[in-house]
């Protein structure tokens, strides 16, 4: 019996530091009937040029058109009966694409497998990089089996059904992913698998990753609220506490700086936090000791006030627009349609 044919689709702006082990990593698979489809979104980093010195077929976008396009036309160029979707920050450990066929065989109600990130980076990162990467990794790890988001960083996929799910909407951005994955769960099961893995590298600076945090909160809440409540896995109401707690102590932390009286409310909510998440902390003390750990808190803590604040000016924005409250009922027609 012959081997379904996957297409590893790698979209790519601007990524030309961690492509070159992006697709080292691809060429070491196990699996032997695989094709590489690089979709460059106009770079202008050189990345293009990079992708050229490496087997693979390049497809190149005139124009700047956000990663659902480019995942999109990864998807209509493959000729593969299943897509690995792939960012090209993503080193794969060398059996993934195997497990994942094998997964996606093994149980048709299956729809998509998707990976989870290594707990190391791909490449040498900052502090703040670094406790991404570590956050990244231990939600995932502690919400494998069956979820309701899709992580379109390493997922598995078969062509004909992604095709015929819509693919992803290229007016969303931040978004897509989660906008995709709860269209697809609704007749499909997504699978968080721990043996499809890579490592890979997150945003490295802490501004970075505030705005992204924050953007994502604002445009998640029409989702939600069209949702009825969180998604399966990965998102809990433990950790809706533990990142309102953590908002909580990060605004309140001037007040406390008065005087002891003012300290006490700050401290509550920073302990509430803690506990809320108590495994998480817990796994970096493990990971990194004790006191990269503290920092590591604090880190946390911001991106929580982050994601709070996002989600709180986002649902001001949804009863105040709507448009927004549309943002996830309608399907745009061309991937330049405006975003929000």
């Amino acid at each position: 019996m012959s081997l379904p044919l996957v297409s590893v689709v790698i979209p790519l702006y601007n990524d030309a530091r961690t492509l070159p082990a992006c697709l080292a990593a691809v060429a070491a698979q196990t699996y032997p009937n695989l094709e590489i489809v690089v979709v460059d979104d106009a770079s202008t980093d050189g990345s293009a040029e990079v992708a050229e010195r490496h087997p693979c077929r390049l497809v190149r976008q005139e124009r700047n058109a956000g990663p659902a396009e480019t995942r999109n036309r990864g998807a209509l160029e493959a000729r593969g009966e299943i897509l690995f979707f792939l960012d090209a920050d993503v080193g794969l450990s060398p059996t993934s694409v195997a497990r994942a066929v094998e997964q996606l065989a093994a149980d048709p109600a299956v729809g998509s497998v998707c990976g989870i990130t290594d707990k190391y980076p791909l490449l040498p990162t900052t502090w703040v990089g670094d406790y991404r990467i570590l956050q990244s990794y231990y939600w995932r790890i502690s919400s494998e089996g069956t979820v309701t988001p899709w992580f379109s960083a390493l997922a598995a996929i078969r062509r004909s059904l992604f095709l015929e799910a819509g693919g992803l909407n290229p007016a969303l951005r931040q978004t897509e992913e989660i906008d995709f994955g709860v269209r697809l769960s609704a007749g499909h099961r997504i699978e968080l698998s721990a043996e499809v893995v890579g490592r890979h590298n997150d945003e490295e600076q802490l501004s970075g990753l505030v705005r992204k945090l924050f953007r994502r909160a604002r445009l998640r809440v029409p989702l939600y609220v069209d949702h009825r409540g969180f998604m399966r896995g990965f998102e809990t109401r433990e950790r809706a506490f533990a990142a309102l707690a953590a908002a909580g102590a990060v605004a309140s932390l001037p007040l406390a700086l008065l005087s002891a009286w003012t300290l006490l409310p700050t401290a509550l909510l920073a302990a509430g936090a803690v506990l809320a998440d108590r495994g998480f902390h817990a796994f970096l003390v493990d990971e990194r000791g004790v006191r990269t750990a503290v920092g590591y808190t604090a880190l946390h803590f911001l991106a929580g006030a982050a994601v709070a604040a996002g989600a709180a000016v986002g649902a001001g924005q949804w009863l105040c627009s709507r448009r927004f409250r549309l943002l996830y009922r309608q399907r745009p027609l061309s991937a330049h349609s405006p975003t929000v």
